[in-house]
């Protein structure tokens, strides 16, 4: 039975949604050195990371040392790369924070709130996030896990068993959607709206009273950055208030979500990973995957209620017979 198991400080989202897991490639799974009994398989445990042999420490020592040039203002000039994950930055002044976007989004937002006062370091895609961590590009990556309306965010999953980083706590933000436009731009000249798909999901009663056509983007404030930069006066944008002060665009309505209670977790990640105390509840995450056969599932939640471990999400993806648990200890 394969695993990954992680812990972070306890903070509970208070809506539950079902979710699905994409498939994984199981050669990417990070292999994990653990005390205890297992079973012939190899056991995947996050929390426990041993570094087998010094290979990765001594290739982050090189990549450290070829780079000392590389300017630190680069990554002003837009979102971080792929391209870019061969670069190290010069400047260590503040605790630098990657998140998925470009400036004004609601990751960047997470980020400030879950280190204040943090450079925060915008990335083009997820995977760009959890890389910039590994290769000491960027301190720490606080990153979206799951949303009261619109469930689990599966690519993010998926990640954190393909990189070596370690969940060091979580951050609850609260998502507020505007509809932006150009100035001079009315609700009634707009045409087509854009954003990301789950923001678009999220005020979906709101755009389909107002007969918008949805275009889905990679984030949202990118959706308001690309209406601003090309002077669109038939589309709108779904971002927050502080993209439309960034990219200087009009709110033409505020709070447009379908629920006021929406509510988006996000995952605080780090190199290292936290030794759980007993000062404070934390939350372990496991994911893992069970053989063919009767009553598997089951057996496995049993073990869990015979020890009166209360389960507070369970995501099941069939195909795969893989199983994410979010336990409240």
């Amino acid at each position: 039975m394969a695993a990954s198991f992680s812990r972070s400080p306890f903070t509970p989202l208070h809506r539950q949604n079902n979710c699905k897991f994409p498939p994984l490639d199981p050669i990417a799974r990070v292999h994990i050195s653990t005390t205890g009994t297992c079973s012939k398989r190899r056991c995947y445990i996050a929390l426990a990371y041993v570094p087998n042999g010094n290979d990765e420490n001594a290739k982050s020592r090189e990549l450290q040392r070829s780079l000392e040039d590389f300017p630190s203002e680069t990554l002003s000039k837009g979102p971080l790369s792929s391209t870019h994950l061969s670069n190290k930055l010069s400047d260590r002044s503040r605790l630098r924070v990657a998140y998925q976007g470009v400036h004004g989004a609601y990751s960047e937002s997470a980020a400030e709130k879950a280190y204040p006062n943090c450079q925060a370091v915008p990335c083009e895609q997820f995977e760009t996030a959890f890389e910039a961590v590994e290769s000491w590009i960027v301190d720490r990556a606080v990153l979206p896990i799951e949303n009261s309306l619109g469930g689990s965010i599966h690519r993010n999953y998926d990640l954190l068993l393909r990189h070596r980083l370690h969940i060091v706590g979580e951050v609850k933000f609260a998502v507020r959607h505007c509809l932006l436009a150009n100035h001079g731009v009315k609700v009634e000249d707009l045409k087509r709206v854009l954003s990301h798909s789950q923001a678009l999901a999220q005020c979906e009663n709101t755009l389909t009273k107002l007969g918008l056509v949805r275009e889905a983007v990679d984030d949202t404030a990118g959706a308001a950055k690309f209406i601003a930069f090309h002077k669109l006066k038939d589309v709108g944008a779904v971002a927050s208030s502080a993209a439309a002060s960034i990219y200087d665009l009009n709110i033409l309505a505020q709070d447009i979500q379908d629920d006021s209670y929406n509510v988006t977790r996000f995952l605080m990640l780090a190199r290292e990973p936290i030794i759980p105390g007993t000062d404070r509840p934390f939350k372990t995450s496991i994911v893992f995957s069970l053989e063919e056969g009767p009553g598997v599932l089951f057996k496995a939640l049993a073990v869990f209620a015979l020890r009166q471990i209360n389960l507070t999400k369970v995501c099941c993806f069939f195909a795969m017979k893989l199983f994410s648990l979010c336990l409240a200890v």
